[in-house]
C-alpha cells in the first residue's frame, strides 16, 4: 500500500481533517488525524492493518501489542493478518501496564503497532513494558507518524504507513488566530 493510498482512506473517511484546532498539547494547528473516523469502518482498519503485517510476515512476531485505545483495533487487526496474539497496555495510575491477565513469555518476540504518533512518548513507555516483562521488542509500526521524523525508539527500528508534517504554533504566533478562524470542534468530546 503507498502512502497516497493511505492518505486517499484517511481523507475519505475524514480521519484527516483541515480547520484550526487546539491540540492537546496546547498548540494550535491547521490539521489533525481523528483515528477513530477511519477505525470506525472495520473494512478500511483491516486493509490498513493487513498493510501493517505485511512489512513483518517474515519477522517471526509472537505477539502484537498496542496502547490503549486505537491500538487495541490495531493490535487485534495485525495480530489477525500475522496469526498471532495480540494485546495491549493501559495506564493505571498514570503508568503504562499491562492488565486483564496479559503477560508476556520470556523472549517473546513482539511487535508494537500505534496510530498517530506525533512525540512517541506512550511507544517509549510500551516498549519499556515489553521488555520488563521479558519480551523482545521487535518494531514499531505506526499508522500515522505526525512527528516530521523526529519520533525515535533507540535500538527498536519504527515504520509507518503515513508520514505527515503537520505545522503546529503557539497560541501568540497562530496565524489562524489573526485571521479570526474559530477553532474547529473535534469529535463528540470536543476535547
Amino acid at each position: 500500500m503507498t502512502e497516497q493510498e493511505v492518505k486517499d482512506i484517511l481523507v475519505k473517511t475524514h480521519a484527516i481533517m483541515d480547520g484550526h484546532f487546539l491540540l492537546t498539547s496546547g498548540l494550535h494547528s491547521p490539521h489533525y488525524v481523528e483515528k477513530f473516523n477511519v477505525l470506525q469502518h472495520p473494512a478500511y482498519t483491516q486493509q490498513l492493518c493487513e498493510a501493517m503485517a505485511e512489512k513483518f510476515k517474515d519477522s517471526q512476531i509472537d505477539t502484537v501489542v498496542g496502547p490503549m485505545t486505537g491500538g487495541i483495533l490495531l493490535a487485534h487487526e495485525v495480530g489477525k493478518a500475522l496469526g498471532t496474539r495480540a494485546i495491549f497496555t493501559e495506564r493505571v495510575d498514570g503508568h503504562m501496564t499491562f492488565r486483564r491477565g496479559f503477560s508476556l513469555e520470556k523472549g517473546e518476540r513482539v511487535l508494537i503497532v500505534e496510530d498517530i504518533v506525533t512525540t512517541g512518548g506512550s511507544i517509549k513507555e510500551v516498549i519499556e513494558v515489553v521488555r520488563e516483562s521479558g519480551g523482545i521488542p521487535v518494531a514499531v509500526s505506526m499508522l500515522v507518524d505526525r512527528s516530521g521524523g523526529k519520533a525515535s525508539f533507540g535500538d527498536v527500528p519504527s515504520t509507518a504507513l503515513l508520514h505527515m508534517q503537520v505545522e503546529t504554533y503557539s497560541p501568540g504566533d497562530c496565524p489562524l488566530c489573526r485571521q479570526g478562524v474559530p477553532m474547529t470542534k473535534r469529535g463528540r468530546t470536543g476535547k
